[in-house]
């Protein structure tokens, strides 16, 4: 059973990234399911660490992005979802191509939602584990 409280349209939750660090970054959402939501991000020199490999800090972004927005889209009108917690573990190396995040809904609640996030490069090896924590909050006091 889908977990959506309103229509998924990738190329909206893209184009919402304009002018914001999603953009930056150029993250594009690509896929999703009944409980998951996937957006991808190239592995340029603009997210590189100084010995050009993937910057955690850029993972971290990925994982926070897609995780959030599929948040946002999983909480009834008059909620919004604002971060918690968010943590990853960084296991392989990314130097080129995109990586790949698919954000899972682990627990969908009244009052917390938790996600797991992967981050696989383009040959499906893991690059990165995240796990992110949101509150749902009323929108009027975000």
């Amino acid at each position: 059973m889908a977990i959506w409280t309103r229509p998924i349209d990738l190329d909206q939750l893209t184009a919402m990234g304009r002018g914001n660090l999603q953009g930056l970054l150029d993250i594009q959402f690509t896929g999703c399911g009944e409980d998951w939501l996937r957006a991808r991000m190239p592995v340029t020199e603009r997210v590189h660490q100084p010995f050009g490999r993937l910057h955690g800090g850029a993972s971290v972004v990925l994982a926070e992005t897609v995780a959030s927005v599929a948040g946002a889209m999983a909480v009834p009108d008059g909620k919004v979802t604002v971060g918690l917690d968010i943590n990853a573990n960084h296991v392989r190396a990314a130097r080129s191509g995109h990586v790949h995040a698919t954000a899972t809904a682990e627990q969908i609640g009244r009052t917390t939602q938790v996600w797991t996030i992967r981050i696989e490069d383009d040959a499906g090896k893991l690059v990165c584990l995240s796990r992110m924590t949101a509150a749902v909050i009323d929108a009027a006091l975000s």
